[in-house]
């Protein structure tokens, strides 16, 4: 076997892949700045695909019509695939089309068969994964139209649990598996394509690995296969200090520490997953951000580095839940009832963003999910007096100082308020909507 030359790993979200032109920017971007010799390319689902198979999970688990949203998915990719058919050759058009009918057919057999007597998450994943199916198979046929590509089907080589929506990998066994698989595919073509997001079980059922989990994937697969660098391309100029949707006069990175940037994600940075940089840092591969919008520009470079004093980092967290627990016989919250309350919301999965006890109270900050608080209620509301509040924002403030809190805390009321050396968060209502 001839010896391979360096790997790199691309992944493109759903904002370069959310209409045709931005598929006809991503075919440019391979061919114009893509790497001299093997490229690995994982994709998330294309635009709101994810969101709009959400809403039509829920309606399919409650029993309710969701023909509607459906055909109005189908439409939207065969509509862009018909708007990038005039540079296709016949062949490429008629497999598109197959591929398509084959996968929609698929995600109706499987809707059919959605409802409440079967576990929720374990359905979701099953349902939700055809958003990274279907745009995996119709970026890899269109890049092949112009050069050698191979469409990869990740679930039976990421292998994870049986923990549905958050799987963990079995890094022994997908290490060997994908090497097995994947490096006679990079000897063979110079461009494979895969799905972000998705794994699946010993018994082939699919699994996701966390909401945004495609920049973990291509994490994922450069550990594997030993890759010499990630790059993830965004619809901004690298790593910012904060998201630009939200906050005026951001500032790029132009380097950072793995250190630094898995603190970042851990507090919500929207730009990388939180669980990205581990599976990179200990091989020590770099990982770029880059702006698909300006595939020419510096971006940002993670690795592992030495820097100054960085500018304040601002994350945002919306859709945010307060939770508050009170013993109610007024004894003090000790260490057993702390063992009660992580152990149910370990066992409902609700991640704890932030955390604050008092003599006799308890307060977590979660993201809000009505059907896991629920659960939550059901099991401790005879034990203690439970409190919760809604539709709240959390902030962090990495490197803070008196400005960057000063900006952010200004005319808002704070609900939960924490201070480390390094960090500031804190909880407050929504702005918008004053609630």
């Amino acid at each position: 076997m001839q010896k391979q030359l360096p790997l790199h790993v691309y992944k493109f979200g759903g904002a370069s892949t959310k209409d045709a032109a931005a598929l006809r920017n991503l075919v440019q971007i391979v061919r114009q700045h893509g790497r001299k010799g093997p490229l690995l390319i994982v994709v998330s689902a294309m635009g709101k695909t994810t969101n709009a198979l959400e809403e039509i999970f829920q309606l399919a688990y409650t029993r309710q019509a969701y023909d509607s949203p459906l055909a109005s998915l189908e439409t939207f990719h065969r509509t862009v695939a018909q708007e990038l058919s005039s540079g296709f050759g016949l062949h490429t058009a008629a497999d598109i089309k197959q591929k398509f009918d084959e996968t929609f057919q698929e995600l109706g057999q499987y809707l059919a068969a959605v409802g409440p007597s079967q576990e929720y998450d374990k359905q979701y994943d099953q349902i939700v994964s055809f958003g990274e199916l279907l745009s995996s198979l119709f970026i890899s046929l269109v890049l092949n139209d112009t050069q050698p590509t191979q469409w990869l089907d990740c679930r039976p080589l990421l292998r994870t649990d049986d923990c549905w929506r958050e799987g963990r990998i079995d890094w022994a066994l997908t290490e060997s598996s994908l090497r097995a698989a994947v490096l006679p595919m990079l000897q063979g073509t110079s461009v494979v394509v895969t799905q972000g997001f998705l794994g699946g079980t010993a018994n082939g059922q699919t699994t996701t690995l966390g909401r945004e989990g495609s920049d973990y994937t291509a994490a994922i697969f450069a550990y594997c296969l030993r890759a010499e660098a990630v790059t993830i391309w965004k619809d901004v100029a690298g790593l910012l200090n904060a998201d630009p949707k939200f906050f005026a006069d951001t500032v790029r990175y132009p380097e950072i520490s793995y250190q630094e940037t898995i603190e970042m994600a851990y507090y919500g940075a929207s730009v990388i997953h939180p669980k990205t940089i581990k599976p990179l840092a200990v091989r020590r591969i770099p990982l770029f951000v880059k702006s698909f919008l300006d595939p020419a520009a510096e971006g940002t470079r993670i690795g592992d580095c030495q820097h100054g004093l960085l500018a304040p980092a601002f994350i945002r967290k919306d859709g945010q839940c307060l939770i508050s627990f009170e013993s109610k016989d007024l004894t003090f919250i000790s260490e057993e009832n702390l063992e009660v309350i992580f152990g149910v919301l370990a066992q409902v999965r609700l991640k704890i963003n932030m955390m604050q006890n008092s003599a006799i109270s308890f307060s977590v900050c979660t993201d809000f999910s009505p059907y896991r608080l629920d659960r939550l209620l059901e099991q401790l509301r005879d034990q203690f007096t439970i409190r919760y509040n809604s539709n709240l924002e959390l902030y962090t403030i990495k490197n803070y100082d008196h400005a960057s809190i000063r900006r952010l805390t200004e005319g808002r009321e704070l609900l939960l308020e924490q201070r480390t050396r390094q960090t500031l968060q804190f909880v407050c209502r929504n702005m918008e909507t004053g609630q």
